[in-house]
């Protein structure tokens, strides 16, 4: 079995605003993750899709939609984390606002322990809006290649 050293960045975060479809979109990218090694050890994908409720024009939440939302983000990313911040489950990507949807992104460990913490989550409806996700692997993290091409070249 292949040993890895394994030092986890402490976040730091760009943001890029962007049009997609005609509406504008804001991406909040951890930067530190731009040079991580080794990847496969989180080579696992998590794209997590909440759905807003209250929007403003474009398709963008209304403060009071992001005020509820953010607790809810926090949460997720404890749990997903796990207690032992140097030897966390999930590693948080970035965040991407867009046409009423917050896409919140992990790069994952142990799937089955995300999909433990999520399926308990929609079990237990701890959740104020509704969401949807999807585990993939994604080893050498092509999923998002452009995010952390456009936020190297911010």
């Amino acid at each position: 079995m292949k040993e890895f050293k394994v030092i986890i960045p402490k976040e730091n975060y760009t943001i890029v605003n962007f049009e997609r479809e005609n509406l504008p979109a804001v991406m909040v990218i951890n930067s530190s993750l731009l040079e991580f090694e080794p990847k496969e050890i989180f080579g696992w994908h998590l794209s997590l899709i909440i759905d807003f409720e209250t929007l403003i024009e474009n398709g963008m939440p209304t403060q009071t939609e992001t005020d509820l939302i953010i607790p809810f983000e926090e949460y997720i990313d404890a749990q997903l984390k796990g207690d032992d911040k140097n030897k966390p489950n999930a590693l948080f990507f970035g965040r991407i606002t867009w046409n009423g949807t917050r896409e919140l992104v992990y790069k994952i460990h142990n799937p089955e322990i995300a999909n433990e913490v999520l399926q308990k989550i929609i079990n237990t409806k701890a959740y104020p809006r509704e969401f949807d996700y999807e585990i993939m692997l994604d080893e050498k993290w092509e999923l998002h290649k452009w995010h952390l091409e456009t936020t190297k070249n911010k």
